[in-house]
């Protein structure tokens, strides 16, 4: 197994180590997605150092929601997630895609990958935030519907659109973002990342072994009757 990172060494390593505790042979690499010669770079090393590639799982995307980003101009993070999670990915899943296509012709279990995009991309959502990473992620998701289309049947092609998912930014939002978070769902709670993780499980193992092309949202059920009170 492989662990990407960009600058989170430290986070990549820990993550090695618990795949580790599994029972599993896992290493990291560091690569910038917005650099061409680092994604090809991860492509190849990738493709050379794990052989069979059973499962892909395209969960890359740049922060611009905390850290130093979070004070670039609109136009900044526009740019840098257009060139991480939609330029980066489609390069990546361009050159992996046919190689994992190309594997399957003589294996038993036919591959699959996974895309990871936002359940309100489709529908729009107001203010800078929805203006950034509606397109963004639509852009992932669409690209995903095209490569299941081009890769069938030698590879499985889905997309998970998380909802209101309780990550970094999630742990320090106002009380306005935590009662629209889970009101917002039917469920009536923030999504955890694990709720993510099960999904991307599933649709990876033999269980889903006659599901692609498809985008499976994990947002609680979308509760229709919100109501917000107060400001952003």
């Amino acid at each position: 197994m492989l662990v990407h990172y960009r600058s989170n060494r430290d986070g990549a390593a820990a993550t090695a180590d618990e795949i580790r505790k599994l029972g599993v042979n896992c290493e990291t690499m560091a690569a910038d997605l917005s650099q061409t010669d680092d994604v090809h770079r991860l492509a190849e090393d990738a493709i050379g150092r794990l052989g069979t590639i059973s499962t892909w799982v395209n969960n890359a995307g740049f922060d611009v929601l905390t850290g130093e980003a979070s004070g670039w101009s609109f136009d900044q993070k526009l740019r840098m997630l257009l060139d991480v999670d939609v330029c980066g990915t489609i390069a990546l899943s361009r050159i992996v895609g046919p190689a994992m296509a190309e594997q399957s012709l003589s294996s038993q279990v036919t591959p699959s990958m996974v895309f990871i995009g936002w359940d309100q991309a489709p529908e729009g959502m107001e203010g800078d935030a929805g203006m950034m990473f509606g397109p963004v992620k639509a852009a992932v998701m669409a690209f995903a519907n095209s490569l299941a289309q081009t890769l069938a049947p030698r590879v499985r092609v889905n997309t998970v659109a998380p909802g209101w998912i309780q990550t970094a930014w999630g742990e320090t939002t106002s009380s306005y973002w935590n009662e629209r978070a889970e009101k917002q769902s039917l469920m009536q709670r923030w999504g955890r990342p694990s709720d993510i993780a099960e999904a991307v499980a599933y649709l990876t193992s033999p269980d889903a072994g006659f599901v692609t092309g498809q985008t499976v949202n994990v947002n609680g059920g979308w509760n229709r009757k919100f109501e917000g009170r107060g400001d952003s």
